[in-house]
């Protein structure tokens, strides 16, 4: 029988797929669940593939008092106070390369590029793919026509999108193939999204500057949950890494405990397993 860590002081939860599902807010039993943790001295963070805007409402939904962690881990920034504990960007050179990859014409007319700069959205032309996310992202994407224009600045986030899952999943792996790890962090976080960040970015050194350096804590001291591969990092590094039912399967190999699916609240039971 597997031995997990006892004593857990910090609960991670990603967004979507984890606490939202398809209505696009948090359920009230997992509002209960996340204050019956944090009234026993718990703390809550949110770890999201979002942007810091977009991810708001829900860290003010949880009642989370802890930095939120936004754009994989690229920004981390406390919405009490208004610090910014880390921003890593993509730089310039690896931006430019991603979109002359985009703009080849066998994917020009495919593919919907989002850049994240100052936390906010810009993009070639408004896509049905592009109104799609900001309707559910609650964000407004301003076109610029070429995207080059607004690379005096690093974006946060590099984001390509499209319904065709099996071109985004190419997509990883061709340029997976062009960059090591050292040059880009590049993940999907559902399977129509493919996300470039900063290489040293992902959700685990996210929630690793969070418990260690912030709150002074071990990675047995953690608990994360999560539904996609921008989830794997994370999970991997808690003492208690869940993946949720309707997480991919290579997720949930790398889960420590399987929840339920996001429809049967798989979060409210793994917090009622580990924690309450």
């Amino acid at each position: 029988m597997q031995h997990f860590p006892s004593d857990i002081k910090l609960l991670v939860l990603d967004i979507d797929g984890t606490i939202v599902g398809m209505n696009n807010e948090i359920n009230e039993a997992v509002k209960q669940a996340v204050q019956a943790v944090q009234t026993k001295g718990v703390q809550v963070a949110i770890a999201t593939g979002r942007m810091y805007r977009s991810a708001l409402r829900f860290y003010k939904d949880l009642g989370a008092t802890l930095p939120l962690m936004t754009y994989q881990g690229g920004l981390i920034k406390d919405p009490a106070t208004g610090t910014v504990h880390r921003h890593w960007t993509v730089p310039k050179s690896s931006a430019l390369k991603l979109l002359d990859y985009f703009e080849q014409p066998a994917l020009r007319s495919q593919l919907s590029v989002h850049f994240y700069i100052n936390d906010q959205l810009y993009v070639r032309e408004i896509t049905p793919e592009t109104e799609a996310y900001v309707d559910r992202s609650s964000v407004t994407a301003i076109a610029v026509g070429d995207l080059r224009s607004v690379l005096d600045t690093e974006p946060t986030k590099i984001l390509a999108l499209c319904d065709d899952s099996d071109l985004i999943s190419h997509t990883l792996n061709t340029l997976r193939q062009r960059y090591e790890p050292a040059e880009l962090y590049l993940t999907t976080s559902v399977a129509t999204f493919f996300e470039a960040t900063n290489p040293l970015v992902n959700k685990g050194t996210a929630v690793q500057y969070l418990a260690e350096e912030y709150l002074g804590l071990k990675p047995e001291n953690v608990m994360t949950i999560g539904d996609n591969f921008n989830d794997v990092e994370m999970i991997q590094y808690a003492g208690i890494g869940v993946a949720m039912g309707n997480a991919p399967d290579g997720v949930k190999a790398m889960a420590d405990w399987v929840a339920p699916s996001i429809e049967e609240d798989g979060a409210v039971a793994a917090i009622e397993e580990f924690l309450l």
